[in-house]
């Protein structure tokens, strides 16, 4: 990727997100689905990664959610990004949930720190999301999946297992525990052994 694309490389995620993203909303809501990716981004921003980590938090859904490609972002946007956006997406949505979580769930435990960062700071704003719409509608929320509350439980939980408790986590540390914490508010306790 040359200087100029280097220097723009944010405003570009931007722009490629918006329009990938466009008319798709959050699951249940009214919500724009791209406030997601910018949650990703601004969190991201806030714990002064990298300019390749900011753009790959902004993308990190648009190959697994649009027709964008993988190609398309390795031209774009250089090999890290794609390569990150690629590690952080889900296989193709014709398996079945389970499957597709089991995947994720195994990849992660030996991803590199980059994508283990931007899976848990996107699931750490999903289950943000999460708590806030139990606030306003309680249980009914688990309707809005297609696996209800006990599966998402299981899911969750898992991912805790796999990015928290790593001494690779280093100063993103925080931002581990803090999707620890918020798991823990939305089904409680994982039960010890």
């Amino acid at each position: 990727m040359d200087q100029g694309k280097q220097a723009d490389l944010i405003d570009r995620a931007i722009e490629v997100a918006v329009e990938a993203h466009g008319g798709q909303k959050r699951k249940g809501t009214e919500t724009a689905y791209i406030t997601h990716p910018f949650s990703v981004a601004v969190t991201l921003a806030k714990a002064g990664c990298s300019d390749e980590m900011i753009a790959a938090g902004i993308l990190h859904d648009t190959v697994e959610d649009t027709p964008i490609d993988i190609e398309f972002l390795r031209k774009e946007f250089g090999v890290t990004v794609a390569f990150i956006v690629e590690n952080c997406s889900e296989p193709a949505k014709s398996l079945p949930w389970e499957e597709r979580k089991e995947h994720t769930l195994k990849s992660l435990k030996e991803a590199p720190f980059p994508v283990r960062l931007i899976s848990c700071v996107d699931k750490l704003h999903n289950i943000q999301t999460i708590a806030k719409e139990m606030n306003a509608v309680g249980d009914e929320i688990w309707h809005r999946f297609n696996r209800g509350k006990d599966k998402q439980k299981w899911y969750y939980e898992g991912l805790v297992k796999v990015l928290c408790d790593r001494e690779d986590n280093g100063e993103y540390n925080p931002l581990f525990e803090k999707f620890r914490q918020e798991v823990e508010r939305v089904f409680g306790k994982e039960d010890q052994e």
